[in-house]
């Protein structure tokens, strides 16, 4: 009879960057694995959890430059798993949330290979570590999570759609779409909503700026703000603001 393989295959969620964002079930993963296939994201400080003998495999992807190929990385953790019982994919935020951790899933599937995936905190959930919300009673009805930068290099046409909504809109890798993601609301009357531009959120070198949406490309330029960041667009990026400025109105009434 033929021997079933141990082999185990982690996609791995580490979070918006702050080692102590990661869950339990991730720091277990790393620190007991054999192989490291990670992200350019990655705090490097995650990667000392690690076993010493840990083998660590760089395929990250700098934003518009150079970058191993999701194909590459696929055969890379065939090549891995065929030789180690313990391997690890590692990526910033969420894996299924545009980290393409569901096609690496697919790689493996069909295979004597057991896989886990292991959720990590998005980087759009950093917005509250800026005192903004993602969602408030009777301010925003939802949230949209949406690309700036689809496969072919356009805007996710859900942005005119979301647009309309109540809902929080959050957008990933949109950075060189600002312009485009403003006329959008300008074209929708809505070039007044409040918006802001998150930068390595829950990192000491943390930077927000905060706007109106169609001053998006202005503020960018002016605070010389760049990718990677999130780009947070709805009346809850104003919220501190308005209660407290409602909190100081009572107190003087």
């Amino acid at each position: 009879m033929e021997k079933l393989s141990t082999t185990s295959l982690f996609i791995v969620g580490s979070g918006p960057g702050d080692p102590e964002l990661l869950t339990l079930k991730a720091y277990k993963a790393i620190e007991n694995a054999q192989v490291i296939l990670y992200d350019n994201l990655i705090n490097k400080e995650i990667l000392q959890i690690a076993d010493k003998n840990c083998l660590k495999h760089y395929v990250g992807k700098h934003p518009y430059g150079k970058y191993v190929p999701q194909e590459e990385i696929n055969r890379l953790i065939l090549h891995y798993c065929e030789r180690y019982e313990r391997v690890v994919r590692l990526k910033g935020g969420d894996p299924y949330l545009f980290g393409r951790g569901f096609e690496e899933w697919l790689t493996v599937q069909n295979r004597s290979i057991n896989m886990t995936y292991i959720p990590g905190i998005s980087s759009m959930q950093g917005a509250g570590l800026n005192d903004i919300p993602l969602t408030h009673r009777g301010v925003s009805e939802g949230v949209w999570a949406l690309t700036g930068m689809k496969k072919d290099g356009s805007l996710s046409a859900d942005l005119a759609l979301a647009v309309q909504s109540r809902s929080t809109v959050v957008i990933y890798m949109g950075m060189r779409k600002l312009d485009e993601i403003a006329r959008t609301y300008v074209l929708h009357s809505k070039g007044e909503t409040a918006a802001a531009i998150i930068q390595h959120a829950s990192l000491p070198q943390q930077r927000q700026v905060r706007c109106r949406v169609k001053d998006l490309v202005r503020i960018s330029k002016e605070h010389q703000i760049g990718h990677p960041a999130i780009i947070i667009i709805g009346d809850v990026v104003d919220l501190q603001q308005t209660l407290t400025v409602a909190a100081e109105q009572r107190r003087i009434i």
